[in-house]
Parts: C-alpha cells; structure tokens; sequence
C-alpha cells in the first residue's frame, strides 16, 4: 500500500536534483547580486544616520564613482554633503538629481533645502513653487515658512509654521524657529511663548532657552525662565541677560547678571569676565 508514496517521493527527489544540476554559474552569481544589494541597502541607511558625515561623504562618493548614474547614491551623497556643512556641494548634487527621470518631489524639496543653507532663498523658493501644493509634508512647510520669513510676508510663514508643526510628532525645531521670526518682528510675549512649546518637546534644546532669555530680555524681565538647565547653561544664560540688559541700557542690572555668571559657572568663564571687564573700563574711562 505504501509502495506508490515510496515511489512518488523518489521522483520528486530525483526531479529536484536534476534542478539543482541545472544551477549555472549565473543563477549564483545573480544571488549573490541580490544579496549584496540588500548588504548595501543596509549600509547607504547607516551611512546616512550614524556614520560621521565625512566618512559618509567619502562612502557616496567612491561608490557612486563606480555607479555614476545611480540616483539612490545622489541621493545619499546630497544628504550627506548637508550633514557634512558642505550645502554648496550638495546643492551642485540635487540640481543633477532633480533632472533626473526618477526624481521626486522629495527630490525637489532637498535640493530647496541646500539652496537655502548656501544662502540662495530666491533659487530656493523657485524650486519649491515647481513642487506641487498636494506635496505636503513636514520639510516642505518648513521650507516655506523660511521662505516666507525671508520675504517678510509674516501671515504666509504663520501659516506655512502651523502647518509645519502639525505635520511632525517632534516640532521643537519649528517652533524655535517660529518663535524666533516673531521675535526679529518685535512680538516679544508670543516668541516667548513659542519658545516655550518648543522645550516642552525637547528641553534640552539649547537655542530655545538662549533666545526665551532674549524675548524675556526684550520685555525687561531680566530673571531666568523656570525650565531645566545644567550649572554651565545656567551661567551662559545669565550672560546672555546681562549682554541684553547693557545693550538696552540697563547697565548696573547688566553688571549684576555678569557677576552671577561668573559666580555660577563651575570652570573660569573667559566671556563674561572679559565683559565685565570691558565695561568697567569703561565706566572708570
């Protein structure tokens, strides 16, 4: 009875390796192909998220001087250039991804970004209008809001940075920025408070507490905000009150604040004491 299974188990063997005789060389080598495809996958995200920027760098160029017309390694060598200080090479990158058949939105709108970062707001915003209104994403209206900002159309970049902090599950960037357009317009309360929301989300985010101390310091309120903040950053902020506060003239407060940065500090602080200095120098002169 068991005779047939017997039989049809051999020839399923006999016809598997008959298959596996057939194997080329080629059929291995594909494989292999393969594999090293999802090898360097792999590699190009690490590249790209936790290798230092100039072994990135230097990684994208030597592969895509073997692979010149890939756009994924474009793609990584632009990034990387960013992340590198470099966003007048990596601007020269995007502008060839962005003619590019395979290009994308994204595309267009990292190529925008390092325009910005080079300083080049009007090449900039040429590009994002190119980039049609149904893209929406985080870094697009971020872009915009700058954009906007720059053109001092203040009702266009509150819209463009409301949107922005919609679109991101971690806005404290957006929200520095933004508190920072209302604090250059003179809207010392709301960059304040912006200032705020952006270190409810990351309260480690220096730029935040530095320029809440200038908003506050604009309104004459010279006390430090109640947020976290090492012994060093403590002291560094008082500076920054102390610079504000001589700068609107209000001198002896300025001198005060000086000193308790000095005071507060746990290494010598060489910028205060040399301001201190400087201005008793002056009152003396």
């Amino acid at each position: 009875m068991r005779q047939p299974v017997f039989v049809t188990l051999c020839l399923g063997a006999a016809v598997a390796l008959s298959a596996c005789e057939k194997t080329t060389s080629a059929d291995v080598e594909q494989a292999i192909r393969g594999v090293n495809v999802i090898d360097e996958s792999n590699l190009n995200d690490i590249m790209l998220t936790a290798a230092d920027p100039e072994e990135a760098v230097a990684y994208f160029r030597r592969t895509l001087s073997e692979n010149p017309d890939r756009i994924d390694l474009m793609r990584g060598l632009g990034l990387s250039l960013v992340r590198a200080g470099k966003p007048a090479e990596a601007a020269a990158i995007w502008a060839r991804v962005v003619t590019m058949d395979e290009a994308t939105n994204e595309d267009r709108v990292n190529y925008a970004d390092a325009l910005i970062r080079k300083g080049d707001w009007d090449a900039a915003e040429t590009v994002l209008d190119a980039v049609p209104p149904t893209y929406e994403t985080y870094k697009r209206y971020r872009l915009e809001a700058m954009i906007a900002d720059s053109n001092e159309e203040w009702k266009k970049a509150d819209s463009f940075y409301e949107v922005a902090v919609g679109l991101t599950t971690t806005p404290s960037a957006v929200l520095n920025n933004w508190g920072y357009s209302k604090l250059t317009r003179g809207d010392y309360a709301e960059a304040e408070k912006l200032f705020a929301e952006a270190l409810r989300y990351d309260s480690d985010l220096f730029t935040a507490k530095n320029n809440m101390v200038l908003a506050r310091a604009a309104q004459r309120n010279y006390t430090l905000p109640l947020v976290p903040m090492s012994q060093v950053e403590r002291a560094q902020l008082l500076h920054t009150l102390a610079l504000a506060a001589i700068k609107q003239g209000d001198v002896a407060i300025g001198r005060g604040l000086l000193q308790e940065a000095i005071d507060t500090h746990p290494q010598y602080f060489e910028a205060a004491v040399r301001t201190l200095r400087a201005l008793e120098d002056d009152v003396i002169n």
